[in-house]
């Protein structure tokens, strides 16, 4: 995990025009029928969700190295659990060691379970595309690699319409100074980290990554997010990889 650099577009993206142009995406997502914004968190006319027994759905995302991501998420309210791992590859049930090879094809995902009667995947999207770089290829900071690729593995049609629907909005609105690159996949399986990648950030906040590269980004992410953000003391999830 490489200490990014104080020059990377990481301030850039921090711009109120990235969140207008995702609000805009949201209106377009059924013609123009979204009614009551981000705030609320209510989805877009016509968007049926796919729920499992317990009510609870899964998201999984791919932005770099998975400590960071992992953080992010963990402080949103309606987020349950999130688990670090790996996804997307050859190997099964692939070490750090591999996946840092660059040669397992997984990257380095978050696997998300949350409950979409507080927060809607669209405002996971919306998270994901603000708090990293979707336009590096393989590379966030000064992490490079495949594993570090910028990719959203969908469970289900409609995640998929959701994420190539933004994708394309946000490409079309200019909110970026290059195109979109985050890669857009079906779901195959997921495979957790170890047990020493889990909760990283909460248990190691003293250490020079967490504090020259993760807490930077969290400050920045609770002045933009905060009214959507748990108490501090229920941001820890461990969770569980089902």
């Amino acid at each position: 995990m490489g200490i990014s650099s104080p020059s990377s577009p990481l301030g850039r993206r921090w711009h109120v025009g990235i969140l207008l142009a995702f609000a805009l995406a949201r209106l377009t997502v059924m013609g123009g029928s979204w009614e009551s914004g981000l705030a609320t968190g209510a989805e877009p006319a016509g968007s049926p969700r796919v729920e499992s027994a317990d009510g609870l759905e899964k998201a999984t995302f791919g932005a770099g190295c998975f400590w960071c991501v992992e953080a992010v998420f963990q402080r949103l309210k309606g987020v349950v659990s999130v688990v670090s791992g790996y996804s997307g590859g050859r190997v099964k049930n692939p070490t750090y060691k591999q996946v840092c090879t660059g040669k397992t094809g997984h990257a380095e995902v978050v696997h998300i379970t949350y409950d979409p009667k507080q927060i809607s995947f669209a405002e996971l999207l919306e998270v994901f595309w603000a708090t990293h770089d979707p336009t590096t290829r393989n590379r966030q900071g000064n992490d490079k690699g495949p594993q570090y690729r910028s990719v959203i593995f969908y469970h289900n049609d409609e995640q998929k319409r959701l994420a190539e629907h933004y994708k394309r909005k946000l490409d079309e609105s200019g909110a970026f100074r290059a195109p979109i690159v985050t890669e857009i996949a079906a779901f195959r399986e997921f495979f957790p980290a170890e047990d020493y990648h889990q909760n990283y950030y909460n248990l190691n906040a003293a250490q020079p990554y967490c504090q020259f590269v993760i807490q930077p980004k969290l400050d920045k992410f609770k002045k933009v997010f905060g009214p959507k953000l748990k108490d501090d003391a229920t941001a820890s999830s461990p969770g569980d990889a089902k």
